[in-house]
This record gives structure tokens, sequence and C-alpha cells, in this order.
């Protein structure tokens, strides 16, 4: 068992970072509602949260819900900035630190001599001294209950979850505290007039297995307990990569969303070139305009990087989804890479290929002159959408 005996485990979270970072660098924002993106909300100051406004909202929905917001172009290389500077006071405070997204992480301070409040309190004064963003920390004996007490505190809190606590603090949560409960699970969950973490806990684990099937079942179970083992870990690779975008509730025809998939695509083989990896399952995620969502997979017999080769795997799934679009429309459309691996080994056992080379020539250009010098076809004169930062692949 790696988790530590005492609540010495952070959840680390930068609050509605965007938007931060513009009311941050922009004084006249500051406590005025404030929406990052103009065709689709990318984010939203605390301010305009309160007005209904929300992450990948169509921008005239935003507007009506918040008539008095500024609406601001997103600065991605800002928050890029901000990202690698908040991530330093981190590595400061301890070596154990576990990257979630460039706006939060885990880290471990069982090690450190003094108290975890202490270290998080610290730890939330020197980003915003240093960087001058707010953060909100939980603090807690496992990863899922510190992310659990952070999500409980925002904006702007510190909360501590004693061991001897634990259950209390979760009993009454609503179920969709739980990792992996969506509106799906929370509707189904519901209609068993199961809607707390504390019914969940009191629920045999076999009767969960049997809702939510085996796998969902026994993790709703374990977390509704606070089970989970998984310590803080570092320099894990990514066991996959993937790329989204908001597309808001306008309808797309199937040439744009064939130009959009083409533009994530383009992103995710550079990608996935520059970790030196190669991926051999491909997943299509989907919201549609009633916002339920799907996700589609395909496993190709060999692993690969050329992008051609994916993106005919990513249309595969697209076309077998084209009745679900045109019957509820799209708000979001995304891609992710799964299997990953190192392509050294893989590599050696494969005879040249021409279309990776090809890919390998691309990336050198655009290394060289930028990311817009060699751009697919049917991509000229299109909006590409919003190159989001992230973490290291």
């Amino acid at each position: 068992m790696f988790v530590s005996h005492g609540a010495a485990i952070l959840h680390a979270d930068l609050d509605a970072f965007y938007a931060s970072v513009e009311q941050r660098d922009d004084p006249a924002l500051r406590g005025r509602p404030v929406i990052v993106g103009g065709g689709v909300v990318l984010a939203a100051s605390y301010e305009a949260k309160a007005h209904g406004v929300r992450t990948a909202m169509s921008g005239g929905q935003a507007r009506r819900l918040c008539p008095r917001a500024v609406v601001v172009p997103p600065r991605m290389s800002a928050y890029s900035e901000a990202s690698k500077a908040v991530f330093a006071v981190f590595r400061a405070t301890t070596p154990l630190v576990e990257g979630l997204s460039i706006d939060e992480a885990f880290l471990d301070v069982d090690g450190l001599r003094r108290e975890p409040v202490d270290v998080a309190a610290r730890l939330r004064r020197e980003i915003a001294e240093e960087v001058g963003l707010p953060i909100t920390v939980g603090v807690a004996r496992t990863k899922f209950l510190a992310k659990v007490a952070s999500g409980v505190a925002k904006p702007d809190g510190l909360l501590v979850v004693p061991p001897d606590g634990e259950l209390d603090f979760l009993r009454p949560l609503p179920v969709r505290r739980l990792w992996g409960v969506g509106p799906a699970t929370a509707a189904k969950l519901a209609k068993f007039g199961v809607t707390t973490v504390g019914e969940v806990a009191d629920m045999p684990e076999a009767t969960l297995v049997s809702m939510l099937g085996p796998g969902a079942g026994r993790h709703l179970h374990a977390l509704a307990l606070n089970r989970d083992p998984r310590p803080v870990r570092t320099g894990v690779r990514r066991r996959s990569m993937g790329s989204q975008r908001a597309l808001g509730l306008r309808r797309r025809s199937p040439e744009e969303l064939d130009a959009m998939l083409v533009g994530l695509i383009d992103r995710l083989g550079g990608r996935l070139r520059k970790a030196r990896r190669v991926c051999r399952t491909v997943t299509l995620r989907l919201r549609f305009g009633d916002f339920t969502r799907a996700s589609r997979s395909h496993t190709m017999a060999q692993a690969t990087a050329e992008t051609s080769v994916i993106l005919g795997a990513a249309r595969g799934l697209l076309a077998g989804v084209a009745p679900l679009i045109e019957g509820r429309g799209l708000t979001l459309i995304g891609v992710s890479l799964g299997n990953l691996r190192d392509d050294r080994a893989v590599q050696l056992a494969l005879p040249f290929d021409q279309g990776m080379a090809v890919d390998e020539a691309v990336d050198g250009v655009r290394e060289r002159f930028g990311s817009a010098a060699i751009t697919p076809a049917v991509l000229l004169g299109r909006d590409q959408g919003v190159s989001v930062p992230m973490l290291p692949d």
C-alpha cells in the first residue's frame, strides 16, 4: 500500500486558469465577468460562471446569459508561461509532483519536515506572490480524496480532510463527485434512488457491478469507501494523448467535420512523432447537441505514427456515427491515441515506410519555419481552432 497514513497528498488546481491570467495581466478586468474565446467559451471567470457561463458553451449563449461579460481572445503563450512558473513552485516544494494538466497537479509532501496544511498554505501564498494567480489546494490521505477536497474548496480555498473524518466528509457529497461518474452514470444511479456517495458506499459491490459492469462498479464502490492506493508518480509517460475541438451549436457539414478531423490528426501525428512514440488504438469522442456523449475505438493490427494511417482509422469511425450526428447535431469532436509504445523497438522491426519519411520531413520543416509552414490542403482558408497548451507528452 503506497498511501500515507496521514493526510499528506495535495491536489493543487488553479482557479479559472485562462480567465485568471487575463485578469492578472489586465487590472481593468479584475472583479468583472470575463469570457475567454468568442465562438466557443474556452474559459470563464467565476464572475461569469455565476451567470451560468460554462466552458465549451457557444459564445452567443454565453453572451445572452451574461451581457456584461468582457470577451477576450485566448493567449496560449501567456497561459503556457504561467503554467511553467506554477510548476516551478510545485517542484521547489517537493520533488514528488505528478502533473495532470497545465493547471493542476498532485504533490506528495509526506517526507517534508512540516505539517502538510502548512506546506499547502505556503504553496498557495507563493503562487499568489510569485505568479499572481489564485489556486485551490485539497489535502488528504489519497489522491482521489485530495482532488475531491480541492473541488469542494473552490475557488481560492484550502481544505484538509483528516484521516478520521474521511467517510464523514465523503458520504453527503453528490455522486457526481466520484471519478468516472458523468451525467449518464449519475442518471442510471438516480433511477435506483442513489444520489450521494454514502448511498453508493452502502450498496453491495455486486449490486453496483450488475448495474454498471465489473470495471465501473468495483471502481465506484472502492472510491466511495476512499480506497485509492495509487501513489503520486513522477516521470511517467502518458498512456494516451488526445486533442479535441468544441464546435458550438451551429450545424456542421460532413466536409467541415472531416476538415476538423484532419486538423486534429495532423496535430496529434506531429506530437506522437516528436515524443518518439507509436499508437495502436484510435478513439473518436463526440458530444452531441443534446449534450449526450459517445466514443468509438479502433485498434490497428500494427502500431504506427503515420498520419495518413491514423486519419484513415479516424475517418472510418466518424463515418460509422454519421447518422447519430445527423440526428442530434455535434458540439464537440475529439480524438485520442492509445496503446502508446516507445517507437524505437517497433521501428527496428519494420521495413522502410515512405509515408513516415514524408511525415518526418514535414515535421522538420515545421520545426524550422513554424507550424503554418506546411498545411494540409483541406485546411487552407479554414479556422483550425485553438491549439491548447499542455504538459509534455
